[in-house]
């Protein structure tokens, strides 16, 4: 339920677009700050790659306008960009400008063609590790050869040449150069940390433009004599000519072209959607980017820009993070800034041709420096790709991109085949028992030492098996079948678990958090398992557990409730207390599911008891409960979940929540609000208690819990909305409607008696009913739970802060009802229907 609406001036268009002129102003304003950014980073690309300086504002214009309209990420900038810069310089060294600007064109007719072919996609197949490589390599090739510049002398044709002629340039100094470098270096970096509020009004003015603005300035009032920008007329500048040169080279250079700025487009729209999602609430989100329109957008610009006689286009990640930061909300601010660009093309080149180039090489090096980002290594050594990183690295820097990146993509495979077919089993005998222990992935390449190993416990042993893998195949899964048929023919035991000690049952079940075995498709319970009777289909393979793997399935888990799967059996010490596990021993496959009741976790034939499970069953052991429990599954969240959440959990951490919405639902452990909301940290600031109550101000035996965390959500955190979220089978309405009035007054009786309101709304005919849409309540419990939500957002109208927030039309107010047998949430609509009810709509899978 809706009570107060977004305003419309804040709510995109399909295309992005704010139809409002309050949209219209904040593109305005955001245009002209990424142009700021953009004029001086694109004079200075072009200074390195050795094209002439209109070819940068020429692509930094095409970029804005034609990749801005036709693009498919509406807030995302394009232009000349440092991941082209070191291709770019090659190819004018080998072929010439204006061979180079038939290049362009050629490459935005491959990404063209890429885009009608719906392939954008599969661009970001390419391991992340080798892209971040590709960008570092240009970044260090591009830092090495601005810093010549810097000091005053002329770049080599390559890196190691760069390397090898620092010494000389070193001894030949020119201070001129170098002074005006070092104080673009020094803006750079202390613009953005002054303090204060003359601070704050200063870093309105992008750090890029202060910097050059200073070193021009420096330059202008000294008289130094410097190399400066030379802006020649327009009448004389170069546009392209028929390729010339080996057909092969020009293929291997257009590919180049195409793969480069195709991928690092892509991979910017995912990067700026993620930016957005993080920055803004969903009511001033534009659309998510449409990654083949984007494409088609990016061809049209290198089309256009190579045309015109300018650089290749790709996203610009600085360009479109600025944007966003500066409140764009629609394509407008792309193209207002490229607009921007050509009239600085044709008003101001007195002024830009007063900037010296080492101001220009400065600003590049910074950018070339910001391109090796430390993120991007500490997260290619949290996931082991370190290694590929630093070959892709070493080899754009010593052979070139399309080199590097093959080199990436060779020695990723090696390693990922590496990991695959490594496989450590060890043996350990520890009282009496054998304990096997298999890491990493069980594929025929580890049969033999498997076999061996298998063999080598005595016949009448107990043995363990523990899998710590995610992969088992056909041949492996074959020699732990028939070894464990033989084992217990001979009068043996076993047992297998997965990681950290986790018994796996019949049919894909794991009892707490260790591995659990998937079925290969197609086979039915009890087919893929190792611990069961059957057999896997020929040439079938089994998952075992690992971080992917869904957990329970016997009893229908999904992998997206796998945070609570070490849960999900803990009502299992009650079947273990009141079943004899003599009666499922020996049955036959499928039946003993019905001895030891339906989904009760027991295992079924030929399923060995657990380590936890003493072999004589008369003395079986319950479950473990209370802290075992508890810290098996803190294991595994800090195994398999904490890896994952860390880096975003730190980011919270740094920058504090800022939760879109207050969440005030009812204390039943079968809401479990993140998954039914699909929410994640620093989403929902969640509000539990018994019956979803919300206490009126002033009532008699109040609550202050509630209205604190009300107050503090909406004045503090300043949530978009609040949501009351109600459940089937409540057993706090169940107590309501079956309540005494003479009956002793208890904690909880107490708390209930705010939802006596609720009660009497329900009995009330001056009141609308409450009902799910299609049909009746099922019963009175039912019925109370869905007028509960009605009359608990009645009761938050009466919070001071919620009613000031309503009145402002910037908070609002949502009714939800779960039903829980049917895993279905509903939300309450607005107004009431034919026949005077309040209705609880069901959200379907694409609402």
């Amino acid at each position: 339920m809706t009570t107060a609406a977004t305003p419309p001036s804040t709510t995109p268009g399909p295309d992005g677009a704010g139809p409002h002129p309050k949209g219209l102003h904040a593109d305005l304003s955001a245009s002209v700050a990424v142009f700021l950014i953009a004029l001086p980073l694109s004079l200075g690309i072009a200074l390195a790659t050795g094209a002439p300086l209109q070819a940068g504002l020429v692509a930094a214009a095409v970029g804005g306008i034609v990749a801005g309209r036709l693009g498919g990420a509406p807030l995302q900038v394009s232009g000349p960009t440092a991941g082209l810069t070191v291709v770019t310089a090659g190819l004018i060294q080998h072929y010439g400008w204006r061979t180079t600007c038939a290049i362009t064109v050629l490459a935005g007719c491959c990404q063209l063609g890429l885009a009608f072919l719906r392939t954008a996609r599969s661009a970001l197949l390419v391991s992340p590790a080798i892209m971040h490589g590709m960008l570092a390599g240009i970044g260090v090739t591009i830092a090495l050869a601005q810093l010549h510049i810097v000091l005053g002398g002329t770049p080599q044709s390559s890196a190691v040449a760069n390397v090898l002629g620092l010494p000389a340039q070193l001894a030949d100094l020119h201070p001129a150069a170098l002074g005006v470098s070092a104080l673009t270096l020094c803006v750079l970096l202390l613009w953005p940390r002054i303090p204060g509020r003359a601070g704050r009004a200063l870093r309105k003015v992008p750090a890029a433009l202060a910097a050059v603005a200073a070193a021009t300035a420096l330059a202008a009032l000294a008289g130094l004599d410097l190399p400066r920008v030379n802006l020649p007329s327009w009448s004389s500048h170069a546009l392209p000519e028929l390729p010339q040169g080996p057909v092969l080279g020009i293929v291997a250079a257009v590919l180049t072209i195409t793969l480069v700025g195709s991928v690092e487009s892509l991979m910017s729209s995912v990067a700026t959607d993620k930016l957005i999602a993080s920055e803004r609430g969903t009511g001033d989100r534009p659309p998510r980017a449409d990654l083949d329109r984007e494409l088609r957008g990016q061809g049209a610009a290198n089309i256009a820009s190579g045309m015109l006689g300018g650089l290749p286009v790709a996203a610009v990640a600085v360009r479109s993070a600025a944007n966003v930061k500066s409140g764009a909300v629609s394509r407008k601010s792309a193209m207002l800034h490229g607009l921007w660009v050509v009239l600085a093309a044709g008003l101001l080149v007195p002024l830009l041709d007063l900037i010296p180039l080492a101001a220009l090489a400065a600003l590049v090096l910074a950018v070339g420096i910001q391109v090796v980002s430390i993120t991007h290594l500490r997260t290619v050594t949290r996931y082991r790709e370190v290694l590929v990183y630093a070959a892709t690295i070493v080899a754009v820097v010593l052979g070139g991109v399309l080199e590097g990146v093959a080199v990436g993509v060779a020695v990723a495979v090696a390693l990922a085949m590496h990991r695959l077919a490594r496989t450590r089993i060890t043996l350990d005998e520890t009282d009496g028992f054998h304990r096997v222990r298999a890491r990493g992935q069980l594929t025929f390449l580890a049969v033999p030492r498997l076999s061996r190993v298998l063999n080598s416990i005595p016949h009448e042993g107990h043995a363990i098996i523990e899998l710590d893998g995610s992969f088992i195949d056909h041949a492996a899964y074959e020699i732990l079948q028939d070894w464990q048929d033989t084992h217990l023919a001979h009068g043996g035991s076993v047992e297998l678990t997965g990681r950290g000690g986790t018994a796996i049952s019949r049919g894909g079940q794991a009892r707490s958090t260790g591995a659990s075995p998937g079925t290969a498709a197609g086979a039915q319970p009890g087919q893929g398992s190792p611990t069961g009777s059957g057999r896997a289909p020929a040439g079938g393979s089994t998952a075992i557990g690992g971080a992917g793997g869904h957990r329970g399935e016997g009893r229908g888990a999904h992998q997206c409730c796998r945070p609570w799967t070490p849960w999900q059996n803990h009502c299992d010490h009650r079947a273990l207390s009141a079943t004899h596990p003599q009666t499922t021993a020996h049955l036959p496959a499928g039946k003993a599911g019905e001895a030891g009741g339906a989904g009760e976790g027991r295992e079924a034939a030929g399923t060995i008891p657990s380590a936890a499970e003493p072999r004589d069953a008369a003395t079986a052991s319950p479950r473990r409960r209370g802290a075992g429990q508890l810290a098996s599954g803190i294991s595994a969240f800090q195994r398999d979940t904490a890896p994952h959440v860390r880096d975003e959990l730190a980011r919270l951490a740094r920058e504090g929540q800022r939760p879109s919405q207050l969440f005030l639902t009812c204390a039943d452990s079968r809401l479990v609000t993140s998954m039914i909301t699909a929410s994640g940290p620093g989403d929902l600031f969640t509000v539990r208690n018994v019956g979803n109550l919300v206490p009126p101000p002033g009532a008699e035996a109040t609550d202050d819990s509630v209205a604190a965390a009300i107050e503090y959500a909406v004045d503090v955190l300043k949530v978009d909305s609040i949501t009351v979220c109600g459940h089937s089978g409540c057993g706090a309405m169940q107590a309501l409607l079956n309540s005494h009035p003479g009956a002793p007054m208890t904690p909880l009786r107490r708390w209930l008696r705010h939802g006596l309101p609720s009660l009497e709304r329900m009995a009330s005919r001056h009141h609308a009913w409450a009902r799910i849409a299609g049909r009746l309540p099922a019963d009175a419990v039912e019925q109370l739970c869905l007028t509960n939500v009605v009359q608990q957002l009645d009761h938050l109208r009466a919070h001071e802060s919620v009613a000031r927030r309503l009145a402002e039309g910037t908070l609002e107010l949502h009714g939800m009802y779960f039903h829980v047998g049917e895993a279905q949430a509903y939300l309450l609509s607005e107004g009431e229907d034919f026949f005077d009810c309040r209705v609880f709509d069901s959200v379907g899978q694409n609402a």
